[in-house]
């Protein structure tokens, strides 16, 4: 029997890195046992996998597109294949519609987020709604669903005329972040600076994943995370105090009663299940704000940037939008009255989505079925995969949304004819997959974005007032080369300049109707 009483630190310290050598050396031999081996590119390094590929997209394929070398491998290798991970670890992709329909319905139960994601997300959210699982999420999804209903967003269709940092500030939390005055949010300045972290940092991150610890580095990129962590931290706690005041005082000069921060108040308060902690109604603020801001944000550029590029589709979406001149839109005009600006959204969220992946770990040993049979290393087909308790699967969602096998081969093509007359254009492929209009922007399952008809009411109101009132081109024309550059998330901008603006030109538009010939 061992005394600890005659070891030394050295002995303490070899006994712990062999002890946790042996568990994850043990782990790595039941993964590899109990799951389906699969075809997949080699490791160039047993430290960091194919991160380094991934992380320095090749010219072959395209600056800052993991999603396209994603694909690249999908036709290499089949629609569901394995890639090398930081040490040694293997990631499970999937790429196969029926494998990704069944991922996203067991999302939250048997699918759930990894250690290292929810250390992450609680170090900058909270406890949230994107850190929760099972039936936590289920009651916080649950207490939110009322701000996000068709009459909610109905009611604030109005204010979502403005630019989205704005209308997520008035419209979900009645308060002005004055974007549109040309004031610069402390929040947005922490995210604008995402993207001048040194690659250090992000080696750091991957690493982290397999060994905690290295979390705890004081690396530029953990130090904005802690910045941006406090930041929102701050405005929430200042939004939700001066809310709780004024409900305190019998009113106040801002109406919340049917926004989100009034839907959090009222939780608070609740005797029933549904009743939120004041630190679960803080992590959904910050969630809230910066799902509303950037993410929609970086839609609104992309869809600028593909309208100037095609400079008759914008046309014709204006064409569409002429009849508003001297009118906003209603709710239900939105939502179904204009086709024409209907298929635009859907383009942009299918071409360039917000998030490029999602992936979580099997908490149970799970079979999952395929649509079209694969090969496996030994070469057996087979119709359905093994995947191990423990194992880590992703989705990549933009390579499924731009795949030339689901979409056809204009995938990569701004085409937003494609969803007029109910989906006429789509191939049969892209119709198995499953999500919104058969595109995973937002995610499926019991964790599809919960905020996802107030984003594209949001997206569509800012489009509708721009393309109204303006012709956009890009500043240098249409052979201008744009880089996409990853910040919190996939950002455009100009290749080889510093920063992150996309500069346009504007031209105001008469008031009259073009001619359509």
């Amino acid at each position: 029997m061992i005394s600890f009483s005659t070891l030394s630190y050295l002995d303490v310290f070899l006994l712990v890195v062999g002890s946790w050598t042996l568990y994850k050396f043990t782990q790595a031999v039941r993964l590899r046992v109990k799951t389906t081996k699969l075809k997949g590119p080699p490791s160039s390094s047993w430290i960091f996998g194919v991160t380094k590929e991934l992380s320095n997209v090749t010219k072959e394929v395209s600056k800052g597109d993991s999603g396209a070398l994603y694909e690249q491998w999908a036709k290499e290798y089949g629609p569901v294949y394995q890639i090398p991970t930081p040490l040694g670890g293997r990631r499970t992709i999937l790429t196969d519609p029926k494998a990704v329909a069944h991922f996203y319905s067991k999302e939250t139960f048997t699918y759930v987020q990894s250690n290292f994601s929810k250390r992450l997300i609680e170090s900058l959210l909270g406890r949230g709604l994107l850190w929760s699982e099972g039936e936590s999420h289920r009651r916080q999804r649950k207490t939110l669903t009322p701000a996000f209903s068709n009459a909610a967003i109905r009611s604030l269709t109005p204010v979502m005329n403005c630019v989205s940092l704005d209308s997520i500030g008035i419209a979900g939390f009645g308060h002005d972040f004055g974007a549109l005055q040309g004031k610069r949010s402390s929040v947005e300045e922490v995210l604008d600076s995402f993207g001048t972290a040194p690659p250090m940092s992000m080696v750091v991150m991957l690493l982290g994943q397999v060994i905690p610890i290295l979390q705890k580095l004081p690396t530029t990129r953990g130090n904005l995370m802690r910045k941006l962590h406090d930041t929102m931290g701050g405005v929430s706690e200042q939004l939700l105090e001066r809310s709780r005041k004024e409900k305190a005082l019998g009113g106040g000069v801002t109406d919340t009663s049917r926004s989100i921060i009034g839907s959090l108040l009222r939780a608070e308060n609740a005797d029933s299940e549904l009743r939120l902690t004041p630190e679960e109604a803080l992590a959904q603020m910050k969630v809230l704000i910066l799902a509303g801001y950037e993410t929609t944000s970086i839609s609104l550029t992309w869809a600028l940037i593909e309208l100037s590029l095609h400079p008759e589709k914008q046309d014709k979406l204006y064409l569409e939008l002429a009849e508003f001149t001297n009118k906003d839109p209603t709710y239900d005009q939105l939502t179904s009255g204009l086709p024409y600006l209907d298929s635009v959204t859907r383009e942009v969220l299918r071409l360039h989505p917000p998030l490029a992946q999602s992936g979580r770990v099997a908490k149970y040993d799970d079979i999952i079925p395929l649509s079209t049979p694969i090969t496996t290393t030994s070469g057996k087909q087979v119709d359905h995969i093994a995947v191990a308790q423990g194992s880590a699967v992703f989705v990549s969602i933009r390579a499924i949304n731009r795949s030339e096998e689901i979409w056809g081969p204009d995938a990569k093509e701004f085409k937003p004819e494609r969803w007029l007359d109910n989906e006429s254009g789509l191939t049969p492929k892209a119709k198995e997959v499953q999500g919104y209009h058969h595109i995973l922007s937002f995610v499926d399952g019991p964790r599809t974005c919960l905020g996802r008809a107030f984003a594209i009411a949001e997206f569509k109101s800012v489009l509708s007032v721009l393309i109204r009132n303006y012709a956009f081109s890009l500043r240098d024309g249409p052979e201008t080369k744009i880089d996409r550059v990853t910040t919190l998330l996939p950002r455009p901008k100009v290749a080889g300049e510093p920063g992150y603006a996309m500069p346009m030109r504007l031209i105001l538009r008469e008031r009259e109707t073009m001619d359509p010939y």
